[in-house]
């Protein structure tokens, strides 16, 4: 729903997404296409998960037409939760059906921008992380992971099992081909249900900040509207 205007609900505890859309981040996106991209050029399999409501099952759905192979949703009643709570959700999740050589995460959500979930899964698995990364090769059982900087890019070789966490321009993510989507519309998705935990910190309630409001004057229309230019720029100190 990333652009979309914020409404909350009435008791002011959530967002209201009555009218809204919702898709990928644009770094998950990424993160779903380089995986694809490993997969081609190494074998093995993918796995795409997310923690979201049943409505999830769209993007979920959407990453397995571009190549993934299995899909987890960790189902919850449309709540937000924080990311400790995220995080240790994902953790049980990849101790049951791991091991697993590569985890990659968005760098950051395109909502909130927490930046903490991919690091807090690496410490619980207690697995080297990189994060910010706009590129990523894999050589035998470690990953090259190059990040920007200014003027330059830092390369750090990491021993596989990792976690990494991608960014908006590490590649093109691809259109889904149409036996893609046949083939993710029937394939099966498995759904958890995982314990919220208590994260320390309790929500009052959602702030969304005033509009920014401009201010527009129409001074006329072709040459009508040269002698209020003039006026204008004479107040501003322009011209003499």
């Amino acid at each position: 729903m990333t652009g979309a205007k914020i409404v909350l609900t009435d008791d002011a505890q959530a967002i209201n997404t009555q009218h809204l859309g919702f898709t990928f981040s644009p770094h998950e996106e990424c993160a779903v296409e380089e995986a694809v991209r490993i997969l081609e050029q190494h074998g093995g399999s993918a796995t795409v998960l997310t923690l979201g409501s049943d409505e999830s099952n769209e993007q979920l759905r959407y990453a397995l037409s571009m190549g993934m192979k299995e899909a987890i949703l960790l189902e919850t009643n449309g709540e937000d939760w924080g990311p400790m709570a995220t995080a240790n959700a994902i953790v049980e999740a990849v101790k049951q059906h791991g091991p697993f050589d590569l985890l990659m995460f968005g760098n950051e959500s395109a909502d909130s921008g927490g930046y903490q979930v991919g690091v807090r899964v690496a410490h619980a698995l207690d697995m080297p992380c990189v994060t910010g990364l706009k590129g990523l090769e894999v050589e035998g059982d470690k990953v090259l992971a190059k990040k920007e900087i200014s003027g330059g890019h830092e390369v750090y070789e990491v021993v596989l099992p990792a976690v990494v966490t991608v960014k908006e321009g590490l590649n093109y993510p691809r259109y889904p081909s149409v036996p893609g989507r046949l083939r993710a519309k029937k394939a099966p998705i498995e759904t958890l249900s995982p314990q919220p935990i208590d994260e320390g910190f309790q929500k009052i309630k959602l702030h969304v900040p005033p509009e920014e409001v401009s201010h527009v004057d129409v001074l006329g229309e072709g040459g009508g509207a040269a002698p209020k230019v003039v006026e204008i720029m004479k107040e501003l100190g322009l011209i003499a």
